[in-house]
């Protein structure tokens, strides 16, 4: 899987996010090294990265975005072609900008860690509700080929169990084959009766061509059961009901 480092532009974009949905306390997840939390750090947003890797390599995961993108250069052209040139003029083009992103995402988690937080779906170190609204870009079926219909079904899940509002996924394609996920209908359908409804929004957002939906879940009628796990409820997240306290 390669390391992205997209912007908060493009987050705006992929998410559909307005000026209200930026009021509110955001959580990205999985961020990898995308600049997303740094520039709404910049724009006064409650923002929250979470990604496995910054249980050990944090500011390095920056530098991996740059060697790696570089190195697999070759293969991102080919990988590229045909794809919409609205963002990225070409893979070189991508490169530099995911490296530009990269740099800021490595300024951001050095002045302001207590924002990025290690941890992964299906399981996340955060209570019930401590978000208003989850993002997930690029991993959840994306990767619908390699990741199981059970770890999709828990992930989305735990995404609702953390947010109170909504969640939103982007995109609804493989990354491999360009295809729609194929168990996004009956997932949808299991999520509903679990008291998570869920609608298919198109977005104002393409690079891989069709890739141009997210898939919003209405989690706020959503309980999930209680958590038994040590340290489960997320009681060490330094942010925790942040977004709960009056504004200034």
């Amino acid at each position: 899987m390669l390391v992205s480092a997209r912007s908060f532009a493009e987050y705006r974009a992929m998410f559909a996010l307005t000026e209200r949905d930026l009021e509110q306390r955001v959580l990205d997840c999985p961020a990898g090294a995308a600049s997303f939390v740094a520039e709404a750090g910049q724009r006064g947003v409650d923002a929250v990265a979470v990604d496995r890797q910054y249980a050990e390599h944090r500011e390095e995961l920056g530098l991996l975005v740059e060697r790696e993108t570089e190195f697999k250069r070759e293969r991102l052209v080919k990988e590229t072609v045909g794809y919409a040139r609205a963002w990225y003029a070409d893979a070189d083009d991508m490169i530099r900008q995911w490296t530009a992103n990269a740099r800021a995402f490595r300024a951001d988690i050095a002045a302001r860690p207590e924002r990025y937080l290690a941890g992964s779906l299906p399981e996340l170190p955060f209570a019930d509700d401590s978000f208003d609204l989850a993002l997930s870009s690029h991993l959840l079926f994306s990767y619908g080929n390699r990741l199981g219909r059970e770890f999709h079904r828990a992930g989305l899940l735990e995404l609702a169990r953390v947010a109170r509002r909504e969640v939103r996924i982007f995109p609804l394609v493989v990354y491999d084959t360009g295809a729609r996920y194929e168990g996004l209908a009956p997932l949808r359908e299991e999520l509903a009766e679990l008291g998570v409804p869920s609608r298919v929004e198109r977005v104002a957002y393409e690079f891989q061509p069709g890739a141009d939906e997210m898939l919003v879940l209405s989690s706020a009628g959503y309980r999930a059961p209680a958590r038994t796990a040590p340290g489960a409820a997320g009681a060490d997240d330094p942010v925790r009901w942040r977004h709960r306290e009056p504004r200034a």
